[in-house]
C-alpha cells in the first residue's frame, strides 16, 4: 500500500504574529509522520490568506520559497473562515490522499494528527478532532459554546459535539463534499451529510501562542446563524406550532369575551387589552424575523456566487 500524501490546510487572517511560530511546527509533524512511514514524503503545508491586510502573505511567500513542502493561495478579498478552510480543501483534494484542517493560532494540539493519521490508515475516511474539555475558555465562551451545540441538536443538525474545524478527511469524501453547493458555509454541519467511515479523536485546547483571536462575540453569532438556517427547518415548524397555540388561545379569548358581554359583565380593560395587543405584536415580529433570515438565506443562494476566488499561488509565482 502506497502512503497516503497528506496536506495540512491552515486558514490564515492577519496572523503575522503567530504564523512565523506554527508554521515550522506544522512542517516539523510532516517531517516526523513522514520519518514514521505514516505518510509520503510529498506530504505539503497549505496555507490560505483569507485576505489579510498585514504582512501574513508575505511570511506565507517567504515560507514557501524556503520551504517546498510549504504552498500558499491567497483568497482576492476576505471571505470568513469558512470559506477559507473550504477554498483550501477543495485546492488540494486532487493533490493528496487525506487533509487535516487546523487553525493558525495554536491553540489545537498538533500530536492528535498521529491519531488522526492511524485512524485513517485504519479504515476512516473522516475523522473529528473533539476538544476533551475546556478548561481554557472563559465561563461565558464555554457555556454559551455548549449551549450551543445542545440548540443545533434539539433543533435536528448532525453535529459532532465540541467539534470545530480540526479534522482529517480523505480525497474521496472532500469529493463528494465538493458536490454540496450552498453559499451559506458550516462545515462543522456538512461534513457529518457526506457520511462515509468516521470516529473522533479527543484532544486537549491550549491558550492561543500569540496575536489576538479573530473569532469575536460578532462572528461567533453569525457562524451560530448559519449553523442553525443552514441545516434545519426545524424552527420554522416551531413558527407554525407556536402560531397555532396563540391562535387557540385567541381563539378561547374570543368565546370568553363572548360570554362576557352577553352576560353583561364587561368593563373598560385597557392595559389587559394593551397586553395582549404587545404579546401578540411580538410574537409576529419574531416569526416575521426567523421567516426573513430564511429567506435571505434562499435569496444568496440563488446568486450563486463563488465561495471563494483565489487571487494568487506560491507554485504560479515561482513558476
Amino acid at each position: 500500500m502506497n502512503k497516503p500524501i497528506l496536506y495540512i490546510i491552515v486558514p490564515c487572517y492577519n496572523e503575522q504574529e503567530v504564523l512565523p511560530i506554527t508554521a515550522p511546527m506544522f512542517l516539523g509533524k510532516l517531517g516526523q509522520l513522514a520519518g514514521e512511514g505514516k505518510i509520503s514524503g510529498d506530504s505539503r503545508l497549505m496555507l490560505v490568506d483569507d485576505g489579510s491586510r498585514d504582512s501574513t502573505w508575505d511570511i506565507i511567500s517567504e515560507l514557501a520559497e524556503a520551504d517546498e513542502r510549504c504552498l500558499g493561495i491567497r483568497q482576492s478579498r476576505n471571505r470568513g473562515h469558512q470559506n477559507a478552510v473550504l477554498a483550501g480543501l477543495m485546492e488540494a483534494k486532487d493533490r493528496c490522499d487525506i487533509t487535516i484542517s487546523i487553525d493558525c493560532d495554536g491553540q489545537d494540539d498538533i500530536n492528535a494528527m498521529d491519531a488522526m493519521v492511524n485512524e485513517y490508515l485504519g479504515g476512516c475516511e473522516i475523522v473529528y478532532g473533539v476538544r476533551a474539555d475546556r478548561k481554557t475558555d472563559t465561563f461565558f465562551k464555554r457555556t454559551t459554546a455548549q449551549g450551543f451545540y445542545k440548540f443545533l441538536s434539539a433543533m435536528g443538525a448532525e453535529i459532532v459535539y465540541n467539534h470545530a474545524d480540526y479534522r482529517l478527511i480523505s480525497a474521496r469524501a472532500l469529493r463528494e463534499l465538493a458536490g454540496f453547493k450552498e453559499v451559506n458555509l458550516f462545515l462543522r454541519g456538512m461534513v457529518p451529510l457526506v457520511g462515509f467511515k468516521s470516529t473522533c479523536v479527543e484532544y486537549a485546547r491550549a491558550e492561543r501562542i500569540a496575536g489576538e483571536s479573530k473569532y469575536p462575540l460578532r462572528k461567533m453569532i453569525s457562524l451560530a446563524a448559519d449553523g442553525i438556517t443552514s441545516l434545519s427547518v426545524k424552527p420554522l415548524r416551531l413558527i407554525m406550532s407556536f402560531g397555532l397555540i396563540v391562535a387557540f388561545l385567541s381563539f378561547v379569548g374570543v368565546i370568553w369575551a363572548l360570554i362576557a358581554s352577553c352576560s353583561g359583565h364587561t368593563v373598560a380593560g385597557w392595559a389587559s387589552m394593551t397586553c395582549i395587543i404587545c404579546f401578540v405584536g411580538g410574537v409576529q415580529l419574531i416569526c416575521l424575523g426567523i421567516i426573513g433570515e430564511y429567506i435571505g438565506k434562499i435569496y444568496m443562494e440563488t446568486k450563486q456566487r463563488p465561495r471563494y476566488i483565489i487571487s494568487e499561488r506560491t507554485w504560479e509565482n515561482n513558476d
